[in-house]
């Protein structure tokens, strides 16, 4: 790495390492399911980058001094002042994470048999699309789907597919249009801001809301510095703020990019739409000051906010999660490429090409994964977003990938190394490395909790 931690270290947590034995004991009695195991039992814990993040001094002090109240705190017009500024959205609602606001929105927005299109759809938004009987249309550029292919801009919209779909399904059944930044189901890569501007004009033409997905929008707009003509000289707060300049409204998890463990945002520039969904989410999130969280939480969401488009952190922050996937390509590891902005994606298919992905490649590799060396990373493939027909029969996903989230300011670079060289050995062994039979998961985010056996 070129740029050094932006920080120093003041406080520890001790891990803990089981023995192999321990380990395969654990992941059986979780069902071959890494997020029902203990975070206790996990050595390098890298199954998400939400909620997970360490918080500055700065962050803490502030949870601290805000005062606690129901109504009115002071922690919220900090939060609201830093929204205005970063984000120029004078509209929005406090939730308690990205799911919180999805819910709402799409409570609000949705009427069954509507069609949502996006560049692609990550889970949880594509559960509560079709929670609230919606159809989610991923719409990514066809490049998405090579893992080999090296594009700036892997996480765009096809234009032309959305204009069709708008054609063909008639703008009347299209109540938004969302864009995720970056593009976490297709490797974490970035949308370009030609892109957001031809996807809002469209949407604009035909009277379409037009949302941003905007969880990692500051690493997005970081791609957008390094890569896109016209921008390498404007910081990441002018970047931040032409993005959004063209969306009508912005779900927003905090967990990721607020740096924070808990709380989520729901912009809306629309006076009508917002008042609808702010009614809505004094029902089920909580008056709108404090949106379900503890005041605490907004102060340090605030904080993190202001930290997270310091040109300086994003440099560290991406410079640390390309070091692992560079770490893992000269290991002859098959992934993702480029690498995107808060994981590494390995490639199921071609790391385990002997398993058909109706035995769940990369559910497999995410097991062994951590059976061998305590790391836990997630499965993004079939369990996750594969579906199953009429027959009962699996029907696979497009791509089969191992996530491994870097959760901000946590590992060091000696651990990222030790993540490289396990999933090494694994590599070199992997003709034993057998797929799973999936004996339960419910119909939507079934693979939170899903459940496995090796098969033989």
């Amino acid at each position: 790495m070129k740029t050094p931690e932006p920080f120093k270290i003041k406080m520890v947590e001790n891990l803990n390492r089981l023995s192999k034995q321990q380990r395969e004991k654990k992941i059986k009695k979780a069902g071959y399911n890494v997020f029902k195991l203990r975070s206790e039992d996990v050595y390098i814990d890298m199954l998400t980058d939400s909620g997970t993040s360490a918080m500055s001094d700065k962050q803490v002090s502030r949870m601290i001094e805000t005062e606690q109240a129901y109504a009115g705190s002071d922690s919220y017009y900090d939060l609201k002042k830093t929204v205005e500024d970063i984000f120029c959205f004078e509209r929005f609602l406090v939730v308690h994470q990205g799911r919180g606001a999805e819910n709402v929105l799409y409570s609000v927005i949705l009427d069954e048999g509507d069609y949502v299109p996006n560049n692609m759809h990550f889970d949880t938004t594509k559960a509560n699309v079709k929670h609230k009987g919606g159809t989610p249309v991923n719409l990514v550029i066809d490049e998405a789907y090579d893992p080999e292919k090296k594009l700036d801009f892997k996480g765009n919209m096809d234009t032309e597919k959305l204009k069709s779909l708008i054609e063909e399904k008639g703008p009347e059944n299209v109540p938004i249009i969302m864009l995720t930044v970056t593009n976490n189901t297709g490797g974490g890569q970035p949308v370009s801001m030609e892109n957001i501007k031809e996807v809002s004009k469209i949407a604009k033409d035909h009277d379409i809301p037009f949302f941003l997905d905007a969880c990692r929008f500051a690493e997005n707009a970081y791609f957008i510095k390094k890569r896109e003509k016209g921008y390498g000289d404007k910081s990441i707060r002018e970047i931040t703020r032409e993005m959004f300049s063209y969306a009508d409204g912005f779900t927003f998890s905090a967990k990721k990019e607020g740096l924070v463990n808990i709380g989520g945002l729901l912009g809306i520039r629309d006076e009508e739409l917002h008042l609808k969904c702010k009614n809505l989410s004094i029902i089920i999130e909580g008056f709108p000051t404090y949106g379900g969280l503890a005041c605490r939480e907004l102060s340090a969401m605030a904080q993190g906010m202001r930290e997270v488009i310091k040109d300086g952190y994003q440099e560290y922050r991406h410079q640390q999660v390309k070091f692992l996937g560079d770490e893992l390509l000269d290991r002859d590891i098959p992934l993702i490429e480029p690498i995107g902005g808060h994981a590494v994606f390995v490639d199921a298919k071609r790391f385990l090409p002997d398993i058909p992905q109706k035995h769940f490649p990369a559910q497999a590799l995410t097991t062994e994964l951590y059976k061998e060396a305590g790391i836990r990373g997630v499965e993004l493939g079939t369990s996750a977003f594969g579906e199953t027909d009429e027959e009962g029969n699996i029907v696979p996903a497009e791509m089969e990938n191992m996530r491994l989230a870097v959760p901000r300011r946590v590992y060091t670079i000696n651990q990222l190394r030790y993540v490289a060289e396990s999933l090494k050995e694994i590599f070199d062994e992997r003709h034993n490395i057998k797929g799973m039979k999936r004996t339960y998961a419910p119909e939507l985010l079934g693979h939170f909790t899903a459940e496995f056996k090796p098969i033989g």
